[in-house]
Formats: structure tokens, C-alpha cells, sequence
């Protein structure tokens, strides 16, 4: 497969092919798009969340839970990721370490009934 494809365009034009990657369930195709598109831009979180996504969804596990630890490092209250990264610990049957991500997940999202 030509990589220049998944290279070309401003990173804009990239961010949007990501996103119908990623709409049509190709997530290893968006995370070819994104993982190029993150290290042109890192301080963006829209982009490296949606990596983690196609990570996560493409069972790519531990690539899914470094993109999102980032996340959480700079953005604690970043409520998604938050949430993500507890699931993706769930899924390694790291039940104990993903617990407070939940918790903290769910008092982000205002429910306190899962506290």
C-alpha cells in the first residue's frame, strides 16, 4: 500500500480522511492516518484521541493506553480519556489499575451513583 495516500494533504485534510477511516470501522487505516498526523501535531488532542480510539478498537491495546496516558498527564479532566483508559485497562484484565480511572471517569461525567 502507497503510504504517500495516507501522507498527503494539510494536516486538516488528514484529520478529515482520519475521520471516514475511522467512521467506515478501518480503524488500522485512521491510526496510519493519525499516528503521523500526532507527531506533526502532539499538543492536539482531538487527533491522539482519536488514535487511541483506533487503537483500542483494532485491539491494539497497549498502543491504545500510551496515547491516552498522555492525554490524562495533560488534561487530567479530560473526561473521555479518562473513561478510555479505564476500558483499556479492563480489556488487559487490569481490573484494580483501571478502577480509578473509572471512578474518576464517572464523577467527570457528574454520575455519582457509580462512585
Amino acid at each position: 500500500m502507497d503510504t504517500t495516500y495516507y501522507d498527503h494533504g494539510t494536516p486538516a485534510e488528514r484529520w478529515e480522511r482520519a475521520q471516514v477511516f475511522f467512521g467506515a470501522k478501518d480503524y488500522a487505516a485512521a491510526a496510519r492516518v493519525l499516528g503521523k498526523l500526532v507527531e506533526e501535531v502532539p499538543e492536539q488532542t482531538g487527533p491522539r484521541l482519536l488514535l487511541a480510539r483506533a487503537y483500542y478498537h483494532s485491539a491494539q491495546l497497549r498502543r491504545a493506553e500510551s496515547e491516552l496516558r498522555v492525554i490524562v498527564e495533560r488534561d487530567p479532566v479530560e473526561q473521555y480519556a479518562q473513561l478510555m483508559l479505564g476500558r483499556t485497562l479492563q480489556r488487559q484484565g487490569r481490573q484494580a489499575e483501571a478502577e480509578p480511572y473509572m471512578r474518576l471517569a464517572s464523577a467527570l461525567a457528574g454520575d455519582f451513583e457509580q462512585l
